[in-house]
């Protein structure tokens, strides 16, 4: 059973991560000195840095990074004295040679590695190798709202065997409820005997909401960024977190007017638009499709002249997750067939 129940709740930022998706992964180095001063000045636990799917992953097929990781840790690291620097790890993107002992050279404090919600077997190299090391680690659940409670219990002590510090459940397609987050959350608290996190997005609107049922459900880390920013409807906003916690009294570092600085700080200098609900990233939520998956869906639409809505409800159907970009490509192909075939009989 959960023993962590009087710890301070920690915020996690990942504006120059998660947010780094929001402009096709081209945050540079002013943009990342800048914030991490204010991340620092907010009184951040933990600031997440890098290509928006973590260390080793800017490429061609996901997207060219504007910086380096070493250069973007580099830029962050000297901003910050309180605040911890941390990192996400995907296994498959980054290696444990190549991508995170070099991260760790650059200061890195934490290490989170990600495994969709069913595979948290993968982590297992990477999570034991960092604990050796001394270096604090969290594993992720991603795409979490996929897999029943039973089955993330099952993952999530998988995770705290290898020697994780804590586990987060991702709502990576922001298709969660508050009920769905109480009932989960509430679940992993009540049987893991390490700290329980929890990562939202907004598809359907509810990422503050939810990041607050986690909080009442016995999370104790939860993940923002400023003004939302970040993939298709974007995540949970840290001014909007930061008032609801003031409201609710409850209990963290973080300073909140500035925090209200910071996010005002990210829209005046890097966000190039402010994360909105519209029909394709609210069908991206409904569907239980990864957020990620709104920009190419809505390009594929065009190409193919189909309803990019359709192409998500597909997706969904066919529980397609991060790494499966090609089939957008398929769906939106037979749509379009389908939908001259019909064009055709009429």
């Amino acid at each position: 059973m959960n023993t962590h129940a009087e710890r301070q709740l920690k915020i996690c930022d990942t504006t120059l991560r998660d947010g780094n998706h929001a402009v096709a992964h081209q945050l540079g180095h002013a943009d990342i000195v800048a914030y991490a001063q204010a991340a620092e000045r907010a009184g951040a636990d933990l600031l997440e840095v890098g290509h928006g799917n973590g260390l080793g992953a800017s490429s061609i097929q996901v997207g060219r990074a504007a910086l380096t990781d070493a250069e973007m840790l580099t830029a962050a690291r000297a901003q910050l004295k309180e605040t911890r620097l941390g990192v996400l790890s995907i296994p498959g993107f980054a290696t444990v040679e190549r991508d995170l002992k070099p991260a760790l050279d650059h200061g890195v404090d934490e290490v989170r590695v990600g495994a969709h919600c069913t595979e948290a077997d993968v982590t297992r190299q990477q999570i034991t190798m960092l604990r050796e090391l001394g270096v604090t680690v969290k594993g992720m659940l991603l795409m979490s709202h996929m897999a029943s409670t039973k089955t993330l219990i099952e993952q999530a002590r998988l995770i705290q065997a290898y020697g994780a510090h804590a586990v987060i459940l991702m709502d990576s397609a922001g298709a969660y409820t508050p009920a769905a987050v109480t009932e989960k959350v509430g679940a992993l608290v009540e049987e893991l005997d390490i700290e329980v996190g929890f990562h939202g997005h907004n598809n359907l609107g509810l990422s503050v909401m939810n990041s607050m049922a986690a909080v009442k459900a016995g999370a104790t880390i939860v993940d923002v960024t400023a003004r939302g920013f970040g993939a298709g409807a974007g995540n949970a906003p840290l001014e909007l977190v930061a008032a609801n916690l003031h409201l609710e009294q409850i209990e963290t570092k973080l300073q909140l007017f500035a925090a209200l600085d910071a996010a005002d700080l990210a829209e005046s200098t890097f966000v190039k638009r402010i994360p909105t609900n519209d029909s394709v990233t609210i069908a991206s939520g409904i569907a239980g499709v990864f957020s990620g998956f709104a920009a190419p869906t809505r390009r594929a639409a065009e190409r193919f002249q189909v309803d990019p809505r359709e192409i998500l409800m597909e997706l969904g159907r066919r529980g397609v997750v991060a790494g499966q970009e090609d089939t957008i490509i398929e769906v939106a192909m037979g749509l379009a067939q389908q939908k001259s075939l019909h064009d055709v009989m009429c």
